[in-house]
């Protein structure tokens, strides 16, 4: 399971309404910081979720609106905050801008914070207990623009009923099977895993995506999501301006959703020229389970 708070949903700028682009994703109590706009961490104090346990930032891409909070986070970090180390995961054209905005914040020792720079190319980029987090690339403008999944460890459950009826007795035994280690019984008999175990079931799914020109890529990492959160930075009436600026419309992250097979798209990047309103008209025709997010909006994602 997955809680999602959209600390900002505006593109390019914010409007009285809404913050720029960024969003707190929290698995298993630890946090993921997906972009960072200018503001960031005053939204995550209004959004009261606060800033425990936040130590890994994954960033789309360079762009000021989305890396510009970072400055912030890190002073804020240094000076008040238990934090003394995080991790910030980008492409490398996007790592170039943050090392030089952080050198700023870092100039002079006022503040001290120890920070790993962590280049992402397409593939794994760290495994938790029970999650995986990946990246793939995606065209916008300028190199290393990454959209990111996150997917729970597929599980198979342990039946009780049948482990009973075999004689398995309750306790570290049946944590051996779940492991998937055999077990012999005292009376010689040897279970399997097989014996008690469930057929796989499938871990939650989550797809974000930053800015991009075109929808090609996302297709195959974002089948059957869970979620899907994307872009819907103009609306169909505009897409030749979506086109100039390598975005896309809210039209075509609904096509998107409708086609990789997602159950739940979530719309954020919104132009600050268009209704939220005006948006999920837009999107809902294409795709029913379309939500346009709007700042500090909180979504729960599970698999049912």
């Amino acid at each position: 399971m997955f809680e999602l708070c959209f600390l900002g949903t505006s593109a390019s700028a914010p409007s009285v309404e809404r913050n720029m682009t960024s969003t707190l994703l929290i698995h298993d109590g630890k946090r993921y910081l997906l972009d960072c706009a200018e503001g960031t961490q005053r939204q995550i104090l209004r959004s009261g979720l606060g800033f425990k346990d936040l130590r890994r930032i994954l960033l789309t891409h360079g762009h000021l609106d989305h890396i510009l909070g970072l400055g912030g986070i890190v002073s804020t970090f240094g000076r008040w905050e238990a934090i003394a180390r995080i991790e910030i995961y980008a492409g490398k054209w996007a790592l170039d801008r943050v090392r030089d905005l952080i050198k700023v914040v870092l100039r002079g020792k006022e503040v001290e914070m120890e920070i790993e720079f962590i280049e992402v190319k397409p593939g794994i980029l760290f495994e938790e207990k029970n999650l995986t987090v990946s990246a793939f690339p995606v065209i916008h403008r300028g190199s290393g623009c990454f959209g990111f999944v996150f997917q729970e460890k597929t599980k198979r459950p342990f039946l009780v009923e049948q482990a009973t009826a075999l004689g398995v007795p309750v306790g570290p035994e049946r944590r051996r099977l779940v492991a998937g280690e055999a077990l012999t019984l005292a009376d010689g008999r040897v279970i399997q895993p097989e014996q008690v175990l469930g057929a796989p079931v499938p871990g939650t799914k989550l797809v974000y995506v930053g800015d991009i020109a075109r929808t090609d890529e996302v297709l195959a990492p974002a089948r059957d999501a869970d979620a899907l959160v994307m872009e819907a930075t103009y609306v169909a009436e505009d897409v030749a301006i979506a086109r100039q600026f390598g975005h896309i419309t809210a039209v075509e992250s609904a096509m998107c959703a409708r086609d990789a097979g997602v159950k739940q798209l979530y719309l954020t990047h919104i132009s600050r020229r268009y209704s939220g309103a005006l948006i999920s008209e837009q999107a809902r025709a294409i795709f029913p389970n379309t939500i346009v997010a709007n700042d500090l909006d909180h979504a729960v994602v599970k698999r049912d």
